[in-house]
Parts: structure tokens; C-alpha cells; sequence
């Protein structure tokens, strides 16, 4: 009895059999569909990359080449930024700025290092500034603040990029070095 049954299960195998193909063929093609992924466009994988990257922030700061053996990151920054104001009160120093002013003992100096390493120097005054002339200030400034050593812009993802700072300056008297 055991081997009847047996038997008479085989031609039913034998028919599903004969239709599996076709249904494997069935199932193929209306399985793509769950492999198929949505490819982003480019604008949005731009715009995703855009949102992701900190503007207000650059991969490498500025440097001049005395602190370019400095391997952390703020102190290389440190470094610059002394470095820096050191120069341009080396650079004042040899005028008459504090003869001139003698209450003006700080200037705050906006630095601006742009990608091909120019350097551009504005003096910010503060909104009640009547006590001293500006423009008089501005221009010894600008003339004494030329011939700078070579200094390396900020780098943004590989790419030289703009920064700016502000730098505060003490205005030393000649009489008190």
C-alpha cells in the first residue's frame, strides 16, 4: 500500500513539474523589480553634499612657513595668528601711529588671505571712532603693511579658499622700547 501511493504521487509531481518553468520565468520577472534601486540625480546628491560641508569652518588654516612643521591644528593656527600680529606691530612700530594717537594703544586689523595668497589689511574702528582720523590711519596702514613673507592660504577640501580674521594690534610707543 505504501508503494501505491507512492506511484500515484508521481504524476502529480510530474504535472507541477511541467509548469515550473513557466513559473520560475513568472517569478524572475516580477522579482527586477524589488533590484531595482532609485539612482539619486546628480543635483541631489550635490545639494546633499552641499548641506553636509561646514562652511564656517576650513580643513587647514592659513600659515606662514615658520609654522609649518606645527602638526596640530590649533596650534598651527596659534602660531599664524602670533605670528601675524607680530609682524604688523613690527611694521607700525617704525611710524609715528602712536605719536600721532597716544590714547590709541590697540588697532584691530580685519586680515583677508585670499586663494593666491595676496593678503588685504582694513582697519576696524569702533562706530565712535570721532577721536582720531580715520582715513589718516587707514592709509599709514596700507603703506606699511607691504612686502609680507609668503603665506599659504586656508585649504577647504583640498581647494585654496578665502578667510578672514580679525587680528588686535598693540600700538607701542617708541619712547617706552
Amino acid at each position: 500500500m505504501y508503494f501505491y501511493t507512492i506511484i500515484n504521487l508521481v504524476p502529480f509531481n510530474i504535472k507541477i513539474l511541467k509548469h515550473f518553468p513557466l513559473f520560475l520565468v513568472v517569478l524572475f520577472f516580477n522579482s527586477c523589480q524589488y533590484f531595482e534601486k532609485q539612482v539619486p540625480s546628480e543635483k541631489e546628491l550635490l545639494q546633499k553634499e552641499l548641506k553636509s560641508i561646514n562652511w564656517k569652518e576650513v580643513d587647514e588654516f592659513p600659515s606662514v612657513a615658520d609654522c609649518e612643521k606645527i602638526a596640530a591644528k590649533k596650534q598651527r593656527q596659534q602660531c599664524f595668528f602670533e605670528k601675524m600680529a607680530q609682524l604688523i606691530q613690527e611694521k607700525l612700530d617704525v611710524d609715528s601711529l602712536s605719536i600721532l594717537y597716544p590714547e590709541l594703544d590697540t588697532i584691530e586689523v580685519k586680515v583677508t588671505v585670499f586663494p593666491n595668497a595676496t593678503m588685504k589689511f582694513e582697519p576696524q574702528f569702533p562706530k565712535d571712532s570721532v577721536a582720531y582720523d580715520t582715513i589718516k590711519i587707514d592709509s599709514i596702514l596700507h603703506a606699511r603693511l607691504v612686502d609680507f613673507p609668503k603665506v599659504n592660504p586656508a585649504i577647504k577640501r583640498g581647494v585654496p579658499v578665502k578667510t578672514q580674521f580679525i587680528l588686535p594690534v598693540i600700538i607701542t610707543e617708541k619712547s617706552m622700547k
